[in-house]
This record gives C-alpha cells, sequence and structure tokens, in this order.
C-alpha cells in the first residue's frame, strides 16, 4: 500500500471512529470540526480517541493563544507586531481581550481534563469549543487579523527604495 493510500485509510478509519462518538455524545460534524481545528491529524492508534482529538484542538488554541498575547501585549514581540498593532483601535483591543480571556480559560480548563479523563467531559469540552469559535473567536479573529494585514503590500510597494 502507498504512503498516500495508507494516509487515506487512516483518515477513513478516524471518520468511522469519531462517527461512533459523535452518535454517542452528539458532537459537531466531522468535517466542521476538521476545517477549524485540523483534527484529521489526530492518532487512531489509541484508546482515548476523544483525548487525541481535545489535544490536537488545544494545540490550535494555545497557538491562537499566543498570537492573541503578543498582540496585547508586545513586549517581547517582533519588531514586525509593532507596526501593525497601531492599526488597532481600542474596541479592537477589547474584543482581543475577551478573545485571550475565552482562549486562556480553554487552556485552564484542559489541564483538569489532563488530570482527571472522562471520555464526557472530553466530549463536553470538544462541544464547547467548537461552539465558541465557530460562534465568535474564529470571525472576530479574522476580522482582526484581516485589519492588522490590511495594506501591508501596498506599504511594501511605496516603501521601496526603487524611484523609477
Amino acid at each position: 500500500m502507498t504512503e498516500k493510500n495508507s494516509k487515506e485509510t487512516n483518515l477513513e478509519l478516524l471518520q468511522k471512529e469519531y462517527a461512533l462518538l459523535q452518535k454517542k455524545y452528539k458532537l459537531p460534524e466531522f468535517t466542521g470540526l476538521n476545517e477549524i481545528f485540523d483534527i484529521e491529524e489526530a492518532d487512531i492508534e489509541t484508546e482515548f480517541l476523544m483525548r487525541k482529538i481535545r489535544r490536537v484542538i488545544i494545540d490550535k488554541i494555545t497557538g491562537y493563544l499566543r498570537f492573541v498575547e503578543t498582540i496585547l501585549n508586545p513586549a517581547n514581540a517582533p519588531i514586525f507586531f509593532l507596526k501593525l498593532i497601531k492599526k488597532l483601535d481600542p474596541q479592537d483591543r477589547e474584543v482581543l481581550g475577551k478573545m485571550y480571556e475565552h482562549l486562556g480559560n480553554l487552556e485552564t480548563e484542559v489541564i483538569c481534563l489532563d488530570l482527571d479523563y472522562s471520555e464526557e467531559k472530553e466530549a463536553q469540552f470538544i462541544k464547547k469549543v467548537y461552539t465558541l469559535f465557530r460562534d465568535s473567536i474564529q470571525k472576530d479573529l479574522l476580522l482582526i487579523n484581516y485589519k492588522l494585514i490590511k495594506d501591508v503590500a501596498v506599504e511594501k510597494r511605496t516603501n521601496g527604495s526603487y524611484f523609477g
């Protein structure tokens, strides 16, 4: 079997295993969860698939948390970010502050899940994260990120040293 076929088989197995958990716990659709959190990266060779899926999800959450933290507290941010951050207004910072709190709470909540495993609690967490992300964080983060990168290409063209 080629590597590609093996990978497709693993994805199909993951989808089948997830379908059983989805039915049992009324989890979100695989495709929706995968689009946001790349859950297809979860290792299916485990007794605790729900935990593996949650860990893939929290890795994404942690990345977003660090990004928001860099924007809100740019003390150690790369110089590149300092220029972008100036584009944000107080309302953007307020939205980011709320988002940071939500993401931080999720990251803290995971510690309890790691220390006291329960498939049902893992399922509740996955549903909670998916809903929170789909309904607010994803949209807000996209809007703010678009604002940060707006006109970056124009600035690069106009700030060059070429005078024609």
